[in-house]
Protein backbone atom coordinates (compact mmCIF):
# COMPACT_ATOMS: atom_id res chain seq x y z
CA UNK A 1 0.00 0.00 0.00
CA UNK A 2 1.18 3.16 -1.11
CA UNK A 3 2.15 5.72 1.77
CA UNK A 4 0.57 8.89 -0.07
CA UNK A 5 -2.35 9.00 -2.41
CA UNK A 6 -3.32 12.26 -5.12
CA UNK A 7 -6.31 13.21 -4.85
CA UNK A 8 -7.88 14.79 -7.42
CA UNK A 9 -10.93 17.11 -7.28
CA UNK A 10 -14.04 16.86 -9.94
CA UNK A 11 -17.19 18.62 -10.55
CA UNK A 12 -18.67 15.89 -11.26
CA UNK A 13 -16.71 13.84 -13.82
CA UNK A 14 -14.41 11.83 -11.31
CA UNK A 15 -15.51 8.53 -13.09
CA UNK A 16 -15.67 10.30 -16.89
CA UNK A 17 -11.86 11.47 -15.94
CA UNK A 18 -10.49 8.28 -14.47
CA UNK A 19 -11.92 6.12 -17.70
CA UNK A 20 -10.24 8.68 -19.75
CA UNK A 21 -6.76 8.59 -17.75
CA UNK A 22 -6.61 4.91 -17.68
CA UNK A 23 -7.51 4.67 -21.70
CA UNK A 24 -4.31 6.95 -22.04
CA UNK A 25 -1.67 4.81 -20.23
CA UNK A 26 -0.86 1.30 -21.10
CA UNK A 27 -0.34 0.14 -17.60
CA UNK A 28 -3.53 1.54 -16.18
CA UNK A 29 -6.72 0.24 -14.44
CA UNK A 30 -9.74 1.75 -12.10
CA UNK A 31 -9.41 -0.14 -8.96
CA UNK A 32 -12.91 1.18 -6.99
CA UNK A 33 -15.78 2.86 -7.75
CA UNK A 34 -17.49 4.27 -4.48
CA UNK A 35 -21.19 5.08 -5.29
CA UNK A 36 -23.76 7.68 -3.47
CA UNK A 37 -26.33 4.77 -3.31
CA UNK A 38 -26.65 1.37 -4.93
CA UNK A 39 -27.39 2.99 -8.33
CA UNK A 40 -25.77 6.86 -7.65
CA UNK A 41 -23.06 8.74 -9.39
CA UNK A 42 -19.89 8.16 -8.12
CA UNK A 43 -18.54 9.68 -5.17
CA UNK A 44 -14.96 8.30 -5.62
CA UNK A 45 -13.02 6.67 -8.20
CA UNK A 46 -9.34 4.80 -7.44
CA UNK A 47 -7.61 3.85 -10.24
CA UNK A 48 -3.75 3.04 -10.88
CA UNK A 49 -1.13 4.46 -13.20
CA UNK A 50 1.57 2.41 -13.23
CA UNK A 51 0.81 1.37 -9.56
CA UNK A 52 0.33 4.53 -8.64
CA UNK A 53 -2.75 5.16 -6.98
CA UNK A 54 -5.00 8.13 -7.79
CA UNK A 55 -8.30 8.71 -6.34
CA UNK A 56 -11.16 10.88 -8.17
CA UNK A 57 -13.22 12.32 -6.11
CA UNK A 58 -16.84 14.25 -7.09
CA UNK A 59 -16.28 17.33 -4.40
CA UNK A 60 -18.10 19.85 -6.18
CA UNK A 61 -17.55 22.96 -7.81
CA UNK A 62 -16.33 24.72 -5.47
CA UNK A 63 -12.54 24.22 -6.33
CA UNK A 64 -10.72 23.81 -9.46
CA UNK A 65 -6.97 22.80 -10.75
CA UNK A 66 -4.46 24.91 -11.26
CA UNK A 67 -1.05 24.91 -12.44
CA UNK A 68 0.08 24.99 -8.65
CA UNK A 69 0.04 20.76 -8.94
CA UNK A 70 0.85 18.78 -11.76
CA UNK A 71 1.55 15.67 -12.54
CA UNK A 72 5.23 14.78 -14.28
CA UNK A 73 5.34 12.01 -16.80
CA UNK A 74 8.81 10.69 -17.75
CA UNK A 75 8.98 9.20 -21.00
CA UNK A 76 11.24 6.53 -22.62
CA UNK A 77 11.53 7.81 -25.88
CA UNK A 78 10.01 10.69 -28.58
CA UNK A 79 6.85 7.91 -29.52
CA UNK A 80 5.70 8.47 -25.80
CA UNK A 81 6.07 11.50 -25.66
CA UNK A 82 4.18 12.17 -28.68
CA UNK A 83 1.39 10.05 -27.98
CA UNK A 84 1.10 11.37 -24.32
CA UNK A 85 1.17 14.82 -25.52
CA UNK A 86 -1.64 14.15 -27.47
CA UNK A 87 -4.12 11.95 -25.81
CA UNK A 88 -3.66 14.24 -22.66
CA UNK A 89 -3.56 17.76 -24.08
CA UNK A 90 -7.25 16.77 -26.74
CA UNK A 91 -9.45 18.80 -25.34
CA UNK A 92 -7.35 20.75 -23.37
CA UNK A 93 -4.06 23.41 -23.33
CA UNK A 94 -0.72 23.35 -24.77
CA UNK A 95 1.70 24.83 -22.68
CA UNK A 96 5.35 25.48 -22.74
CA UNK A 97 7.95 23.45 -21.85
CA UNK A 98 6.25 19.90 -22.15
CA UNK A 99 3.48 21.13 -20.22
CA UNK A 100 -0.02 20.73 -20.50
CA UNK A 101 -3.61 21.35 -19.00
CA UNK A 102 -6.10 18.35 -20.00
CA UNK A 103 -9.37 18.69 -20.27
CA UNK A 104 -10.51 18.64 -16.99
CA UNK A 105 -7.66 21.49 -16.15
CA UNK A 106 -5.33 19.00 -14.63
CA UNK A 107 -1.33 19.76 -15.79
CA UNK A 108 0.55 17.41 -16.59
CA UNK A 109 4.60 18.02 -17.69
CA UNK A 110 4.99 15.18 -20.48
CA UNK A 111 9.04 15.10 -20.22
CA UNK A 112 11.37 12.67 -21.99
CA UNK A 113 13.94 11.11 -19.91
CA UNK A 114 17.14 12.20 -21.45
CA UNK A 115 16.26 15.73 -20.47
CA UNK A 116 17.14 14.82 -17.08
CA UNK A 117 20.67 13.38 -18.11
CA UNK A 118 21.24 16.26 -20.28
CA UNK A 119 20.89 18.92 -18.06
CA UNK A 120 22.99 16.78 -15.47
CA UNK A 121 26.07 17.27 -17.78
CA UNK A 122 29.28 18.37 -15.89
CA UNK A 123 29.76 21.13 -18.65
CA UNK A 124 27.63 23.86 -17.67
CA UNK A 125 27.30 25.33 -21.05
CA UNK A 126 26.09 22.42 -22.48
CA UNK A 127 23.41 21.75 -20.11
CA UNK A 128 22.60 25.07 -20.33
CA UNK A 129 22.30 24.64 -24.31
CA UNK A 130 19.58 21.96 -23.14
CA UNK A 131 18.00 24.36 -20.66
CA UNK A 132 17.47 27.10 -23.49
CA UNK A 133 16.84 24.65 -26.31
CA UNK A 134 13.73 23.39 -23.78
CA UNK A 135 12.64 27.00 -23.24
CA UNK A 136 11.57 27.72 -26.97
CA UNK A 137 9.20 24.03 -26.79
CA UNK A 138 5.69 23.29 -26.17
CA UNK A 139 6.16 20.01 -26.75
CA UNK A 140 9.52 18.24 -25.86
CA UNK A 141 11.74 17.31 -29.15
CA UNK A 142 14.48 14.90 -28.14
CA UNK A 143 16.22 15.47 -31.21
CA UNK A 144 16.00 19.23 -31.12
CA UNK A 145 17.68 18.90 -27.29
CA UNK A 146 20.21 16.60 -28.58
CA UNK A 147 21.47 18.99 -31.15
CA UNK A 148 21.70 21.65 -28.57
CA UNK A 149 23.08 19.36 -26.48
CA UNK A 150 26.16 18.63 -29.52
CA UNK A 151 26.55 22.08 -30.61
CA UNK A 152 27.62 23.43 -27.13
CA UNK A 153 31.19 21.07 -27.97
Amino acid sequence: MQKITPYLWFDGQAEEAAAHYVSIFKNARVVDVARMGPEGPALTVTFEIDGQRFVALNGGPQFTFTEAVSLYVGCADQAEVDELWERLSEGGEKGQCGWLKDRYGLSWQVVPDVLGELMSDPDPRKAARVGQAMMTMTKIEIQGLRDAYAAAG
